[in-house]
């Protein structure tokens, strides 16, 4: 259940393994997404906004598990069974390999020994996708907390993707709560990253 880098998507067939660049590990928006957490949760404005200037934090693997556990104190117990889940999942998609019956055998015998050789690999980017995405719930329980109305961040590839992230989990909740993500210049010119978030019941389950 430890956290680590794997790499990106992997791709697999009968003729190998590739691996599809643009669908990278969540591990590397893992650090970025926990140094957020610690800072929203520490240095939230009168009105309600937050800005995360600090530079990457190259927070360490264990630094990364004890800040989340932290939050989360049930974390790994959560952890465990999510990855009995898609371990589950693997098994299933192998045994579907195994039942087709017009496939050519020595190249269902080549695919799963692929799919085999890239298990460890899958679970472990799933373990990290995992982290990340508990951190991203964290972060929406600290924003539904203390009723945030804006986050701001640099524009870059990293912080873009968790505030998507953030806003689709937000969009995808049962409430009323509206977010807006949207690229704007900063009173220097610098672009940066805004995500909006608005129309808060009274009381918020």
């Amino acid at each position: 259940m430890k956290i680590k880098y794997v790499g990106p998507r992997p791709e697999i067939s009968e003729h190998g393994v590739t691996f599809k660049t643009v669908k990278e590990d969540k591990y590397v928006y893992l650090s970025i997404a926990v140094h957020m957490l610690i800072m929203l949760d520490k240095n939230i404005q009168e009105h309600k906004t937050f800005s995360y200037t600090s530079k990457e934090q190259n927070l360490s693997d264990d630094q990364l598990l004890a800040t989340m556990l932290h939050f989360e104190p049930t974390l790994e117990d959560s952890i465990r069974q999510e990855i009995k889940d898609y371990e589950k999942h693997l098994d299933e998609e192998l045994a579907h390999i195994e039942h087709r019956e017009h496939m050519n055998p020595l190249n269902k015998e080549i695919l799963i020994e692929n799919f085999k050789i890239m298990k460890e690999y899958r679970i472990q980017r799933a373990i990290n996708k995992m982290y990340y995405m508990h951190c991203i719930q964290e972060i929406i329980d600290v924003i539904k907390r203390e009723h945030i109305k804006e986050i701001d961040t640099p524009f870059g590839e990293k912080y873009w993707h968790i505030l998507q992230t953030i806003e689709g989990h937000i969009m995808g909740l049962k409430s009323s709560i509206q977010c807006d993500l949207k690229a704007e210049r900063d009173k220097d010119e610098n672009l940066i990253a805004k995500l909006y978030i608005g129309g808060y019941p009274k009381e918020i389950l």
